[in-house]
């Protein structure tokens, strides 16, 4: 039996096994396998060989457009950027991935129009795996959907699922520390719901004998598998819906509707129309919120605040962050650093290292001589 069968069989009898308080350990067994077993078939394609898409990230930020042939990708990737996507009414114009430039606010956002995805692509199908393995790389999901078939969304995130990248969420907080003796033990929160021997039979499954697991908050069977496994991409995403100049104000509260369903508030979805050009600078502005891109400007000795091209961090980076991107002598001579701006208690306020930055922030590194 090959692998694919295999799969499939472990899928079947996970789907037909009832799940309950008795049939959870056998359960996490099975699901440990299959993620197993998937990811040994997924090593097996790559080693075949044939078309990768090897996108050299570019500029502050990455965005990877993801949609169904004939969405409009191409459109809106010439519309926002500098580049030059073939367009065509017909499916997979696209045939690699083009990257285009987003000039905004400072910043330079690497957009990706990757070619359009379809059912199967996590197993292959329209050379989805490399399309897939260029979206881990970016920095934020952007799903483009058509007014007229909002239920795309449903296909895309489960093909993104499938190819082991975890939208709109953190990754499982457990703690994992081989021993050379006494067997596995588990530590659990009182909010962990699943049973020890689940757990202990999801760690035999990928080898390990000794260790001490230790785990704070509750989770499910399958982010379990994602934190043994380890090889999973957290990154965020955002909606927008493409040819709303088409759309009728009659089929409006349908689309509202459809979207609500998927658990997407259509106040938080972008809706534009590339062709058009209608609604870009909301999506800019959407996509600047959502990647948390923040503009440091440096004040240079001698020469004074640089407010045209700032240093762009990413909310939560620290002056050593800034230090690191800076590079050089920065990093190395860093002796302290004066702040200015939002993040300080006054002007000038001497900070450290770990001092954390905010938006429009004025920097002052002063370096050992």
């Amino acid at each position: 039996m090959g692998l694919e069968e295999e799969i499939e069989d472990l899928r079947e009898e996970i789907a037909n096994t009832p799940y309950n308080k008795a049939t959870e350990a056998h359960i996490g067994r099975l699901k440990a396998k299959l993620a197993e077993k998937k990811e040994k078939l997924e090593n097996q394609s790559s080693a075949g060989g044939g078309h990768g898409y090897a996108v050299e990230k570019h500029g502050d930020a990455t965005v990877a457009l993801v949609g169904f042939p004939s969405v409009g990708k191409s459109t809106l990737i010439n519309a926002l950027t500098n580049a030059d996507s073939e367009v065509g009414s017909y499916e997979f114009t696209t045939l690699d991935v083009n990257p285009g430039m987003l000039q905004y606010r400072g910043a330079n956002i690497q957009i990706l129009d990757v070619p359009g995805l379809i059912e199967g692509a996590a197993g292959g199908r329209g050379g989805g795996k490399e399309v897939l393995s260029v979206v881990r790389t970016a920095d934020l999901v952007v799903f483009m959907l058509s007014v007229f078939e909002i239920e795309q969304y449903d296909r895309l995130r489960e093909e993104l699922y499938n190819t082991n990248i975890r939208l709109d969420t953190e990754p499982p907080n457990i703690n994992i520390r081989k021993t050379h003796k006494d067997g596995l033990g588990v530590t659990m929160s009182d909010e962990v719901s699943l049973d020890e021997e689940t757990v202990k039979q999801v760690l035999r499954e990928y080898g390990y004998v000794n260790a001490k697991v230790t785990i704070p908050h509750d989770l499910t069977i399958d982010e379990l598998v994602d934190a043994v496994m380890d090889n999973r991409e957290y990154l965020p995403s955002m909606v927008s819906v493409n040819k709303a100049d088409l759309i009728d104000k009659s089929y409006l509260p349908t689309v509202k509707a459809e979207l609500r369903e998927r658990d997407l508030d259509p106040d938080d979805v972008v809706f534009i129309s590339a062709q058009e050009g209608l609604g870009l600078d909301g999506l800019k502005e959407r996509l600047w919120e959502e990647l948390g891109v923040i503009r440091i400007y440096m004040d240079k000795p001698g020469r004074g605040v640089d407010y045209e091209e700032p240093l762009i961090l990413f909310e939560g980076d620290t002056v050593g962050d800034a230090c690191e991107k800076l590079g050089g002598e920065f990093d190395e001579r860093f002796k302290f650093a004066r702040v200015t701006g939002e993040s300080a208690k006054h002007d000038d306020q001497q900070v450290g290292k770990g001092h954390e930055l905010a938006d429009e922030d004025v920097l002052r590194i002063v370096a050992r001589k």
